[in-house]
């Protein structure tokens, strides 16, 4: 029996065998090594499975080795399976040795466990967490001297381990591509805003963008400015039940979605609310605002203004509507600024035509003059905002320059101002739409400010509570059929009310041929976003670089959820003897996912009007209800207004009015 400490023979200095031993000089005899382990970066005692497959005569036998504090390598004590079940709390190599009973041999290739000396809740680890690449440590901005060293760390937890690709004003670094970016000699030529790629199989990421200044010595740095978090909400409403079907706001939503992540944003983007929906998210929204946080409200879709308010619009606001049927916009900002955020931003992608001015306007407590509010608007006063499709492409104008910019680590009003330059040289809206910015700033804040939170611990886990709720997938599944098909189903998210379900067929059993795979869910969620000549954009955001699956189904609408939703698989195929097309189910109850769990068809407050407890019942019907057509819809490259037709048939294009002061219960 052979000792629990025996060492290889011929390591190769302790990190990996000698060119004999090398896994290409392997394949003695038939065995042959079908999938190799991988490497992973976990937290400590986080459960790891490393596994090797191989294929060879008679039963193989296995025998994990590790290298040892000593430098020694020794073997696995219990590691004589093919998967290896550990628990590692420090940074250690593995390989298996796989061999036969013929003295035949193979060694895998070597892996590093890597194990970051994090707390996985501290870090913000996800408790379902699917190996997808997540930062536990930031890279830091630095100013430094002339000559002196520069040292950027980003660590991240992946499985498989995260490869990384560092990245200077926009350009990647190609020889950069570890944790760690070390510059011995900072020159001027290193001056700029530094950013990590994070990415494996599953998912890029990015870090928080950091900035690197070189001063001299007679330059003092000034204190930067930091968040203590930052946090999203973005609502993009498109599909309305009595007013024009909008192209670009799914696409706005997703790209900005995606951009303000990696400036270290916490994001939830929701299409298509009903205004209890609307305000329901609105008050999940303020649950992550706390003192000295970056706050960021985003709205693509039909909107106006009205003696000074702006309202937006839900979809299944009437036709014609009151302002009771929106939402006001001046609300939000006001409810923000009672949270004490250090930065306060509202982007608004839609239309502010004016109606009746001679109403009085609704009393809203004035904001403070807290120099932390940012208003920037797509268009100006009694103006349209304008989208545009250009082949299979739909964006609004305003979020298409927005986007181009919101990335550099400026001032937030300067980053609106080179978007609406930019707007402004756009032969396309020339004379009808103009980016208005708003502002009481008094500092130079920036979207790309680093996220501080020492000192914040109580918000930060209240925080990450609200924030999980809102995100958390259902974990893969590995479904075995009675015919020995195998089938994982996995979970990614378009939105936060939308998710994909992936279907990927492992391994067919041995009387099967012509294997197909359809999903479905309980109860139907009915497909919005896609179809023939329509949303193709909704198309190309299933599939990323590594994802080929056998089937897809798309849910869209998870607020509405008030149940479990269940996935059910269709597993059809030939029996190899009877040559019968035969079809076996089975069903995966995946509870309420994203933004299903914060039970958005609810009322926050007991007072609200019937009439916004009917709109939501009758949401439903939206789903089955033909969209109005809409006779101004333009030509590739042409633009169309965001402007809501809210007049009846021969009645004035103007909404109802009403004392919205009876309604302050109800809008926020």
């Amino acid at each position: 029996m052979p000792n629990p400490k025996e060492k290889i023979n011929r390591w190769k200095e302790g990190n990996a065998p000698n060119d004999c031993f090398h896994p290409r000089h392997m394949m003695i005899g038939d065995i042959v090594i079908e999938r190799q382990p991988v490497s992973v970066c976990v937290p400590a005692n986080f459960k790891v499975t490393l596994s090797v497959r191989a294929e060879g005569a008679g039963i193989l036998k296995y025998q994990w080795f590790t290298n040892g504090d000593d430098g020694e390598n020794y073997e696995v004590h219990g590691g004589t399976q093919a998967d290896l079940i550990i628990n590692p709390v420090k940074t250690h190599l593995y390989v298996c040795r796989v061999n036969d009973n013929f003295y035949n041999w193979v060694f895998s290739e070597w892996v590093k466990v890597k194990v970051l000396d994090i707390d996985a809740s501290v870090s913000g680890l996800p408790r379902h967490w699917q190996g997808n690449p997540h930062i536990a440590i930031n890279p830091k901005p630095q100013t430094v001297q002339p000559g002196a060293k520069i040292t950027l760390r980003c660590s991240a937890f992946g499985n498989p381990a995260p490869r990384y690709q560092w990245h200077r004003n926009g350009l990647a670094l190609l020889k950069n591509t570890t944790d760690t970016l070390q510059i011995d000699h900072a020159e001027a030529k290193h001056e700029g805003t530094y950013l990590c790629s994070v990415s494996n199989v599953l998912e890029e990421i990015w870090s928080e963008p950091v900035q690197v200044d070189i001063v001299q010595n007679d330059r003092l740095p000034q204190s930067p400015t930091k968040a203590v978090d930052k946090v999203a909400l973005l609502i993009g409403n498109l599909n309305y039940s009595n007013h024009p079907a909008l192209m670009a706001p799914m696409m706005d939503v997703h790209e900005l979605a995606n951009l303000l992540r990696q400036l270290g944003f916490r994001v939830v983007s929701l299409l298509d609310l009903t205004k209890v929906e609307m305000l329901a998210a609105v008050e999940k929204f303020f649950d992550l605002l706390h003192k000295g946080v970056y706050g960021l409200f985003y709205y693509a879709g039909h909107g106006y203004e009205s003696a000074g308010r702006n309202y937006l619009v839900p979809v299944d606001a009437p036709r014609p509507y009151r302002t009771g049927n929106c939402v006001c916009v001046q609300r939000i900002m006001l409810q923000m600024q009672e949270r004490h955020t250090a930065l306060n931003v509202i982007l608004l992608d839609t239309c502010r035509k004016w109606y009746n001015q001679q109403r009085i306007a609704s009393e809203i407590m004035p904001q403070q003059p807290k120099g932390n509010t940012v208003y920037g608007y797509g268009t100006c006063e009694d103006a349209e905002a304008f989208e545009v499709q250009d082949g299979g492409r739909s964006t609004g104008i305003f979020t298409k320059y927005l986007n181009k910019h919101i990335l550099q680590a400026e001032k937030v009003t300067h980053v609106l101002e080179r978007a609406s330059e930019d707007l402004g040289r756009d032969p396309l809206i020339t004379g009808k739409q103009a980016v208005e910015i708003k502002h009481t700033l008094n500092e130079p804040r920036s979207l790309a400010d680093p996220v501080q939170t020492a000192g914040h611990t109580r918000e930060l886990h209240l925080r990450d509570f609200c924030w999980r709720q809102a995100n958390e997938l259902p974990r893969k599944r590995r479904l075995v059929f009675h015919c020995g098909v195998k089938v994982e189903v996995s979970f990614s998210a378009l939105f936060s009310n939308v998710i994909v379900a992936f279907g990927v067929i492992k391994t067919t059993g041995p009387k099967t041929d012509n294997c197909t795979i359809t999903l479905s869910s309980i109860p139907a969620m009915e497909e919005l976003y896609s179809g023939p000549g329509r949303f193709e954009e909704a198309d190309s955001m299933l599939f990323d670089n590594a994802v080929n699956p056998d089937c897809t189904l798309r849910v869209c609408g998870l607020q509405k959820l008030k149940e479990s939703l269940v996935i059910k698989m269709d597993l059809h195929y030939t029996h190899t003897e009877s040559r019968q097309r035969l079809t076996e189910s089975q069903r995966v109850d995946i509870g309420k996912p994203l933004v299903a769990s914060c039970k958005l068809y609810e009322t926050f407050h007991t007072s609200r009007k019937k009439q916004d407890i009917a709109s939501a019942q009758s949401m439903g019907n939206i789903l089955h209800s033909k969209q109005e057509p809409n006779p101004n819809q333009p030509g590739p490259g042409q633009p169309f207004t965001r402007k809501a037709e809210c007049g009846a048939p021969f009645r004035c294009n103007e909404p109802e009015e009403n004392d919205e002061t009876e309604l302050q219960d109800v809008i926020v």
